[in-house]
Parts: structure tokens; sequence; C-alpha cells
């Protein structure tokens, strides 16, 4: 009896292996054979569920965007009754939502190269699709509006800021780190990032 495949997981697994086509190799390195061979899969299997490198570059952009957005989810999730944290434990559980958005460990650091690489190439690449870039980086501020709109309610953010003003501050804030650590991973340590991202957000409260 043939073994059965579930598509949904399949495809997760392809997307890894895209993540570290990109990651390792570059952007113009993960063709779908590339990406098929890290995946451990004939070239056949894949065209089955991506017909082609645009697809499946804009699978993985999306599907990069929906971890991070569940990951964010989660962790609100695990915490509870925001209102009976103390203000200690709500600003460090900010920093610890934004931190979800640099690249601190292997598996984020391949999704910052992924979409450095991704938005990079999306002037010119003719498979790269440049609304989608645009929808990306649209999708990261929505959470970063998110999470700081949830923030100035619950006051842990003092009154008053203007919240378009820090939603760029803070966006073009977490883009530059995850830039710099992506391009210059020996100058810019995770530990760095986070007294940076600290910094920013204690000048908030």
């Amino acid at each position: 009896m043939p073994k059965q495949v579930d598509p949904v997981a399949r495809r997760a697994d392809v997307v890894d292996a895209l993540f570290r086509v990109v990651f390792r190799d570059g952007l113009q390195a993960a063709s779908l054979r590339a990406v098929a061979d890290e995946a451990g899969l004939n070239i056949g299997s894949l065209r089955h569920y991506f017909a082609n490198q645009q697809e499946l570059m804009g699978f993985a952009m999306r599907s990069m965007l929906d971890r991070v957005e569940g990951r964010l989810l989660r962790r609100i999730d695990e915490v509870g009754d925001l209102e009976a944290l103390t203000g200690e434990q709500r600003r460090r559980l900010s920093l610890n939502l934004f931190a979800e958005l640099l690249p601190l460990d292997e598996a984020r650091r391949a999704e910052a190269a992924v979409f450095v690489d991704f938005v990079t190439a999306a002037r010119t690449h003719p498979a790269i699709d440049a609304d989608l870039a645009r929808e990306a980086a649209a999708g990261m501020r929505a959470l970063v509006r998110r999470v700081l709109r949830r923030a100035i309610d619950t006051g842990t953010l003092r009154p008053g800021l203007d919240l378009d003003i820090e939603i760029e501050r803070l966006s073009s804030l977490l883009d530059g780190l995850s830039l710099n650590t992506v391009l210059y991973p020996d100058l810019l340590s995770p530990e760095i990032c986070l007294d940076v991202l600290r910094a920013h957000l204690d000048s908030l409260a």
C-alpha cells in the first residue's frame, strides 16, 4: 500500500529546505532542483507541490510571516491575563515578543537571510513578485503595530506616544539589526541585538 504523504507537512519541509539553501548559498542558488535535493525529493515530486520557483518563493514568504506571527501569538497565549502582570513583567514580555522578529538563533537567522535576499532581489528578479515583498514588509509592520498597541493599552509604554511614528522607528530598528546580523554576524551578536532593543523599549516606558 503506498505511503500516505501529508501535503502540509511536505510543503513545510520544502520551505525549510529552501531556507537552508538560501542561507547557505544565496537566493541565486535556490533553483527547484537544488531545493528538491536539499529536501531529499526528486524534482517531479517537488513540482507536484510547486510549479515553479516564483510559486515556491511566494509560499515561503507567506509561511515565514505565518511562523513569526504564530510565535508571537503563542508567547501571548502563554502569558494569559496581561492585566495581572506587573509593569516589569509586561516590559519583559514586550522585549521577548519583539525579539521574535530578530535573528537570534539559527532558525531565525535563516528566515532573516531569506527575507533580506528576497526583498533585495524583488527589485530586478523576474521570478520574484515585488508586490509580495511589499506585502511581507507590510505584514511585519502589522505585527509591530499589534504588539505596540497592546503595550500602550496596558500601560507598558507611556501615554501620548505617536503610534505611527513609533511603528516606523521600531520597524526600522528591527530591520537594521536583522540586516546587520545577517551581513556581519561577527560584529553584531544576539546579546548586543537584545541590548539595543531593550534600550529602545526602555526609552518608551
